[in-house]
């Protein structure tokens, strides 16, 4: 089997690790099978798509909608690079799926309006799918509503032309949406559990997500939630793309 491959972009050390376990974990992929490049902390190498089953791109303390400059020059050359690439994967319609910065990255590449209108704090949230994220494969299985995590300062108010919508939520209205037949975005975290919440609670308490001092509470609340669906669409994109 060719191996997926997982675009990082989390600064702190103990955030992209937790993330690379919970793919790890998720998709039921050995690390050989999962390579992952950290792309904040070096530039992309040169990428042969034809050497992967599949792209996955976590989630980023990135804001795409940002004003240039506010952005580091780590953040302008992350989007340079990535851009360039989603012009090959959308060309192909190569197996893709974004996670949280997935919206803003692939949905600004096709057209979406990103911006701060629909941002939702640390926690969990009830998707609902639509009649279409009923009927697509990565979905399988999966309730009409499930509970997810999320924690995002932008997100899509405008789908891209010809964008599916396959989840909403009751506070963001695109959760997860699909692009041709092979591009998939998310806006909830499909890699994120109970304890991963809480220690990315932790570690961007001070990152403008949530006031600082209310830290330990969300963390109490994240402990009473279930979100164990959603890793569902990890399987499903393992199992319909490995080759």
């Amino acid at each position: 089997m060719r191996p997926f491959l997982l675009l990082a972009s989390r600064a702190e050390d103990a955030a992209a690790e937790d993330e690379y376990l919970a793919y790890l974990r998720y998709t039921g992929l050995a690390p050989e099978q999962l390579r992952r490049i950290r792309m904040e902390a070096a530039p992309l190498p040169e990428l042969d798509l034809a050497e992967y089953s599949g792209v996955i791109v976590g989630g980023s303390p990135f804001t795409s909608s940002d004003p240039d400059e506010h952005k580091s020059p780590a953040q302008h050359r992350v989007e340079r690079e990535l851009a360039a690439l989603l012009d090959r994967i959308v060309a192909e319609d190569f197996p893709f799926l974004g996670a949280c910065y997935g919206v803003g990255t692939l949905g600004l590449h096709q057209g979406a309006v990103i911006d701060r209108t629909f941002g939702e704090g640390l926690g969990g949230v009830t998707i609902s799918l639509t009649e279409e994220g009923l009927q697509d494969p990565l979905l399988k299985g999966l309730p009409e509503q499930f509970t997810a995590f999320t924690g995002h300062k932008e997100a899509c108010t405008v789908l891209p032309p010809d964008a599916v919508l396959l989840a909403s939520s009751a506070a963001c209205p695109v959760q997860m949406f699909r692009i041709k037949s092979n591009l998939y975005a998310t806006q909830f975290h499909p890699e994120l559990d109970a304890d991963g919440l809480i220690m990315r609670i932790d570690i961007y308490r001070n990152a403008g997500y949530f006031p600082p001092e209310s830290a330990e509470e969300l963390m109490d609340l994240a402990r009473g939630f279930s979100a164990t669906d959603p890793m569902t669409i990890l399987r499903n994109f393992v199992d319909r793309y490995a080759n």
